[in-house]
This record gives C-alpha cells, structure tokens and sequence, in this order.
C-alpha cells in the first residue's frame, strides 16, 4: 500500500468560516481509501488562513519534510490551486517532491500521463496565478 500525505489549503476567514478546508480534507480521505492510499491521521495536513501565493505556511513545510525524509510516497491535494496560487510554485513543488520519489496526485485535475495531460495541468496552474490576480483587484 501506498503511503501518502493529504495537503488541503484555505486563505481566508470566510473560507475557513465555511468549513471548505473541512470539504478538501473529507473529500481527500474518501478519495486515499478508494485508491487503496495508506494516510496515517497524522499525515492530514491543513493549511487555513494561508496564501496559496506565499511557500511559507506550516503545513506545506511539514508535508515537504516528509517528502525529504522518505515518508511518503504520494501526496493527495484537492486541486492545483489548493497547492500554490502562483504557477511557478506550482512547478518548483512538483518537481522538488518528483525529485523525492513522491507523486504529486490532484483529485481534480488531470492525472499528467500524457504530454496533453501534462499541458492541461499547466494550465490550471496559469489560471489559478490569474484568478489569483482578479480577487486581489
């Protein structure tokens, strides 16, 4: 069996307020027990109050340790904007988790097999940074 991390991620009071962390992390934990993903509860991490725009947040610190000491193998997040509002983190992360054996699995986004995969993802990715801007203006 598998041994994964579950990340979701909230930035703001309102989010919190409406349990939408609450919404990733239950929607997470069905998803690991479908696909046969072995999540200790100690490995269900949650970001709320946090910018998905800033890599200093606790719980994205936590979850790459894991990843750096060898725990995990897979890590579970809701979407690609629940991992980083900015593209460029977005890739940096998957990479630096790549780099450590860990496969970066999003419940709502394409699985990235294909190189059409692949360019779907990225594109999630650019939109996630443009929304990003549309609710800062």
């Amino acid at each position: 069996m598998t041994c994964a991390a579950i990340y979701a991620r909230v930035s703001s009071d309102q989010q919190k307020e409406d349990n939408t962390i609450a919404s990733q992390t239950a929607a997470l934990i069905a998803f690991a027990r479908e696909q046969g993903f072995s999540v200790p509860d100690d490995w269900i991490i949650e970001d709320a109050g946090f910018s998905g725009a800033s890599l200093a947040r606790p719980g994205l610190e936590r979850l790459r340790d894991l990843a750096a000491e060898g725990h995990i193998q897979a890590v579970l997040i809701h979407s690609p904007d629940r991992l980083s509002r900015k593209y460029a983190y977005q890739v940096l992360l998957m990479e630096e988790f790549a780099r450590r054996g860990v496969e970066t699995v999003f419940i709502k986004a394409p699985h990235a097999d294909t190189p059409e995969d692949q360019l779907m993802l990225q594109f999630q990715g650019m939109i996630a940074e443009y929304e990003r801007a549309q609710i800062l203006e």
